[in-house]
């Protein structure tokens, strides 16, 4: 065979092999987001009716690289969201709404990522909500599995921008606390970037993880004043790895986490 032909078959195997990466890159892209503006969850369920604003801020969408040797092919990424209430001494009552990559642990896979799919788990995504919440599962983490994912009354793909969440509070209480957690995967800067080892205190899953851990609102509201519009406040970030559930309160070296989000209102019907 001349080495012409050699050299124009690799070409078409190097073009075959590039098309089919560009394909899964536009899934992955398009996968486990919608472009509904609204969402409603609990929909057969009884309790006060709610309504909840999340405007995107300007890190809403996340430029994310997947292919080591490909720098130039990039996925955009939306951010994994968690709403849920909790009581005034800080218990979980309920979740009003969690993204499905959180709730069904299904996440795609990278084709530079050597985990194999069904063994993928991202304790660091939501941590605060997921301790908070208080399930543990056989691996030993507080993360829904894919056999025993969350309900699909509660959970939709991530939205591709701002969103209204249209939901409501079985909790028969006058007061409570509604909290929203929210992270990016491969969100790295100077402080948590990919390169780190396991037992720094910013590790935040590595190379396929968080980087920076996820960002956590809050606000005590009162369920008896439908008049009132709240504006939840940005009250710390969680576990850099997800090993626990606490709120860490200084945000000072989170950079593009501060960002995802521009505000989250609160409206009562």
């Amino acid at each position: 065979m001349s080495s012409k032909k050699i050299l124009k078959g690799e070409k078409s195997m190097n073009f075959k092999y590039l098309s089919i990466l560009i394909i899964v890159c536009a899934t992955m892209a398009t996968c486990k987001t919608s472009n509904n503006l609204k969402i409603a969850t609990k929909n057969n369920f009884d309790g006060q009716e709610i309504e909840i604003k999340v405007t995107e801020g300007e890190e809403w969408d996340h430029k994310l690289k997947i292919i080591n040797w490909l720098p130039f092919i990039r996925v955009t990424n939306q951010p994994q969201i968690a709403i849920w209430i909790e009581d005034l001494d800080g218990k979980y009552l309920e979740t009003l709404y969690v993204t499905q990559g959180v709730a069904k642990q299904d996440w795609k896979k990278a084709p530079s990522d050597p985990t194999p799919k069904e063994e993928i788990r991202r304790p660091e995504s939501l941590p605060h909500w997921s301790h908070q919440r208080g399930i543990k599962y056989d691996d030993g983490l507080y993360l829904p599995t894919r056999d025993n994912p969350i309900a699909d009354a509660i959970t939709s793909p991530t939205p591709k921008k701002s969103f209204i969440l249209s939901s409501k509070i079985e909790a028969k209480r006058n007061e409570v606390f509604i909290k929203a957690e929210i992270n990016h995967s491969g969100d790295f800067n100077e402080y948590y970037h990919k390169n780190l080892d396991p037992d720094s205190e910013y590790y935040g899953g590595g190379r396929w993880g968080s980087g920076q851990p996820a960002v956590i609102y809050a606000k005590k509201i009162n369920l008896t004043d439908n008049e009132q519009k709240y504006s939840l406040e940005m009250i710390g970030h969680s576990s850099t790895n997800g090993e626990n559930g606490n709120v860490y309160s200084d945000i000072s070296k989170l950079t593009t986490a501060k960002r995802i989000v521009e505000e989250i209102i609160i409206h009562l019907n």
